[in-house]
C-alpha cells in the first residue's frame, strides 16, 4: 500500500495593496549589473567611503552609551544643529523642539509626509519623471496620484536638450479635491534646478489653495556652476504650507545609513509625528549623536558642490568624446543623455531595453527614465550616476567611447 503523505499546509492569499508593484529598477539594473561585471552608474550610491571623522564621531557616540532609544522627534542636538544650518542656509527659522524630525532616510519622510495628510480619495500631484516611492506611497494612502509631466524640449533635430516646469498643466491639475503637491530640486532623474522665480510662481499658484507642499530635496548641497539652493523654506509663503525633506545619506556619502528629516510648521509637524511614531518610533541613536557632532562643521557640507562639480565636469567632458547627446546637469548627481543619434541599431531600442543592452554588452549600467513615469513614457533619454571614484568614471568612459 502506497504511503500518503500529508498535503503541504497552505499559505493563504490574500488582495495586493500594490498589484501594480514590482522589483523597482533599481535592483534590476542593479543585479544585471553584478551578473555581467558592469560598472555600475545606476543606482545612485557612491562608490566611496565617508569622511573617517564621521565614523569616528558614530564610534565614540557607541562607546559613550548612546546605543538605547532617542527621543521619538529625534536627538534634540541634531534637531538643532539642523535648524542652525537651515537658518544659515536659506533664513528659515524652525523650533527644534516642535519643527524638526529625524526620519529613517528621506524614502520613509515622504512615505510618513504622504501617510499624516493623504485621506481616502485626496489628490496628489506628481510632477513626473519622479522618484518612484512617491506613487506606491499615495496608493497606500488611498490617494489619487495626478500625474504633470515635466516639459520635454527638444532642438531642431529631434534630441532631447532640457526639461522644464509644465506651469500650464500644473495649474490645470490642481482641483478643490488636491490635497498635496509633491516637488524635487535638484531633480532625481533630470538633475534639474529650481530657480527663486519659480518658488514665486510656485507660491501665487497655490496662494488662495489649502495645498500642501512636499519638498524633495535631498541633493541640496549639490547645485553647481555658482548657482544656490532654492529651498521651499527659503520662501515663506511656501514654508508655511511645506514638509521639507533632507539626507545625510546622500549628504555624507552613507547611502546606507538611512538618516534624514523633516522641517515643517509645528502644525504640520505634529500631524507627522503622529504617524512618524508608529512606523518607525525612533532612528539609529549613535548615528544622530555622531551626525550632530560632525554637522556642527558646515565646511562639511558647503563643499560638496564643488566636490560633485569636478566629478560632473571629469564625467561630461568624457562623455563629449562619444555620440551620446549630454543633457544639462545643474545639480545632484546624476547626468542624463539622449541616446537616439548614436546611429546604430540599439538607437532604436526603447529606454529599457538600451539600458539592458548597455549593462549586458557594453558593461556600463544606466537607469532608463522612463522609469520614473507612471506611463512609461519614453524619450530615449538614460541616467547615469556619477558619484563615483574617478577611476570607476574613467573605465565606464573608456567603455562608453566603444558605442
Amino acid at each position: 500500500m502506497a504511503h500518503l503523505h500529508p498535503a503541504a499546509p497552505l499559505t493563504p492569499l490574500f488582495p495586493s495593496r500594490l498589484p501594480a508593484v514590482g522589483t523597482t529598477i533599481f535592483t534590476v539594473m542593479s543585479t544585471l549589473a553584478a551578473e555581467y561585471q558592469a560598472i555600475n552608474l545606476g543606482q545612485g550610491f557612491p562608490d566611496f567611503q565617508c569622511d573617517p571623522a564621521l565614523i569616528n564621531a558614530v564610534n565614540q557616540a557607541m562607546v559613550s552609551g548612546h546605543n538605547q532609544y532617542p527621543p521619538m522627534p529625534g536627538v534634540l542636538e541634531l534637531r538643532k544643529t539642523i535648524a542652525n544650518k537651515i537658518d544659515q542656509l536659506y533664513g528659515k527659522s524652525y523650533d527644534p523642539a516642535t519643527e524638526i524630525t529625524i526620519t529613517a532616510g528621506a524614502t520613509q519622510a515622504i512615505f510618513t509626509v504622504i501617510l499624516s495628510c493623504v485621506s481616502p480619495g485626496d489628490e496628489v500631484i506628481v510632477i513626473e519623471p519622479a522618484f518612484d516611492c512617491y506613487l506606491p506611497a499615495i496608493t497606500m494612502a488611498g490617494g489619487k496620484a495626478i500625474s504633470v509631466s515635466l516639459d520635454v524640449q527638444r532642438n531642431s533635430d529631434g534630441l532631447v536638450e532640457a526639461y522644464a516646469i509644465p506651469w500650464n498643466s500644473l495649474a490645470k491639475a490642481i482641483t478643490p479635491k488636491t490635497r498635496l503637491l509633491l516637488i524635487n530640486s535638484p531633480h532625481n532623474p533630470t538633475g534639474m534646478v529650481w530657480q527663486r522665480s519659480d518658488l514665486d510662481r510656485l507660491a501665487d499658484l497655490l496662494s488662495d489653495t489649502n495645498v500642501l507642499v512636499c519638498s524633495d530635496e535631498v541633493y541640496e548641497h549639490m547645485v553647481f556652476d555658482g548657482q544656490q539652493q532654492h529651498s521651499a523654506s527659503s520662501h515663506p509663503a511656501l514654508a508655511a504650507r511645506s514638509f521639507v525633506v533632507s539626507s545625510f545619506g546622500k549628504t555624507f556619502h552613507v547611502t546606507g545609513w538611512k538618516i534624514g528629516y523633516v522641517a515643517a510648521p509645528a502644525s504640520l509637524s505634529a500631524e507627522f509625528r503622529k504617524v512618524h511614531q508608529f512606523n518607525v518610533f525612533s532612528v539609529n541613536a549613535p548615528m544622530q549623536v555622531g551626525i550632530a557632532h560632525y554637522l556642527s562643521d558646515p565646511a562639511h557640507y558647503l563643499g560638496l558642490s564643488a566636490f560633485y562639480q569636478r566629478k560632473r565636469d571629469f564625467f561630461r567632458a568624457g562623455l563629449a568624446e562619444t555620440r551620446f547627446k549630454l543633457l544639462p546637469a545643474p545639480g545632484s548627481y546624476f547626468q542624463c543623455v539622449d541616446y537616439s543619434a548614436l546611429g546604430i541599431p540599439q538607437s532604436n531600442l526603447s529606454e529599457a531595453e538600451f539600458c539592458r543592452w548597455l549593462t549586458c554588452e557594453i558593461g556600463v549600467a544606466a537607469i532608463p527614465v522612463s522609469a520614473f513615469y507612471g506611463s512609461g513614457t519614453d524619450s530615449k533619454v538614460i541616467r547615469f550616476c556619477f558619484a563615483k571614484e574617478e577611476k570607476t568614471l574613467e573605465t565606464a568612459l573608456s567603455r562608453l567611447r566603444t558605442v
